[in-house]
């Protein structure tokens, strides 16, 4: 499986995701969109904080040395 091909769409799909939840919360006047910020955040920095709670998206280590 290759964690890097997943790693590019997920970031990409978060950066899509928080402008999207943006542009909806400021066509609609709804304060609540305006929290796409956090998935623009993490897709921008590729740091995911629901990553680090469940710890699933770890890319686990191929040495077998």
């Amino acid at each position: 499986m290759d964690y890097n091909k997943i790693r590019k769409f997920c970031r990409v799909f978060r950066i899509t995701i928080g402008l999207a939840l943006i542009a909806t919360g400021v066509i609609t006047g709804i304060y609540w969109f305006y929290l796409g910020v956090i998935p623009l955040i993490a897709g921008i920095t590729n740091f995911c904080p629901l990553c680090i709670v469940s710890k699933k998206c770890d890319v686990p280590n191929n040495s077998e040395a």
